[in-house]
């Protein structure tokens, strides 16, 4: 009975496209009903049209999470519609690299804003339900697992504000599960590698080309490889909390 959500609710951010996405999938045919958050609202309503197509529940809420009230409504429509909250992803990010010398400075607002002012908008809004899902059933115990990456774990050239939002996350989720743990609301991070997203989209042409060339040669991981290890975070029994996921491609070398 781990390994199923039924009866839960879920709320993913950054659902329309790549890890969010393919985490809405999963945690639905887990069972749990699904808030799916983004911009992007015909890419929402394409999945919560498939995800209904396989007999799961989709709520789609169009939301920019970078304007706090947003968010808040977002998680209160959430509980409003589908009845509770055990289970928020926060996967929304922006991965703008370049050098820090001249670089134009409206991408590190994007980062901060998204990346990190985003995901604490969502983690306040939703703490509240997430430590009273985890005081009732059916699982008695609630879950927040932030989506970080390799790059808060180990600097670089060319990414340095890249590397501070996600740094801050990972300090942000440790701080956060040693306050909740023992109300049974678990604190995860995920660390992923080089992962088949949108991410490198939106870097500049000229950025493109030179950061992604390291990965060349490199196997990239599947969005459904990240959704599957946020899967098994959320379905662990109550007694076991899964702090924090690092998963590289195995060509990966750093």
């Amino acid at each position: 009975m781990a390994e199923h959500l039924t009866g839960t609710v879920a709320l993913v951010t950054g659902a329309s496209s790549g890890i969010g996405a393919a985490t809405g999938r999963e945690l639905a045919r887990r069972g749990a009903a699904v808030a799916l958050v983004a911009r992007r609202k015909d890419r929402l309503e394409q999945l919560a049209a498939e995800i209904q197509g396989e007999g799961g529940k989709a709520l789609v809420l169009d939301t920019d999470i970078t304007d706090q009230r947003q968010a808040i409504d977002a998680v209160e429509r959430t509980v409003a519609e589908l009845g509770r909250l055990d289970t928020v992803v926060n996967n929304a990010g922006v991965m703008l690299l370049g050098p820090i010398v001249d670089a134009p400075t409206a991408e590190w607002d994007r980062m901060v804003a998204l990346n990190l002012q985003g995901l604490l908008y969502v983690a306040h809004a939703a703490l509240s339900h997430l430590l009273t899902a985890a005081d009732s059933g059916p699982r008695n115990v609630a879950d927040l697992v932030n989506v970080s990456s390799v790059a808060g774990r180990r600097a670089t050239p060319n990414s340095g504000v890249y590397n501070l939002t996600k740094f801050g996350v990972n300090a942000f989720t440790e701080s956060l599960r040693q306050e909740v743990t023992e109300r049974h609301v678990r604190v995860s991070v995920v660390e992923p590698g080089a992962t088949v997203t949108e991410l490198a989209d939106h870097l500049r042409e000229e950025i493109r080309e030179t950061a992604m060339r390291v990965f060349t040669d490199v196997e990239k991981l599947e969005a459904e490889d990240i959704a599957d290890a946020i899967a098994y975070i959320v379905t662990r029994p109550r007694r076991v909390a899964v702090n924090e996921i690092l998963i590289r491609p195995t060509e990966q070398v750093r």
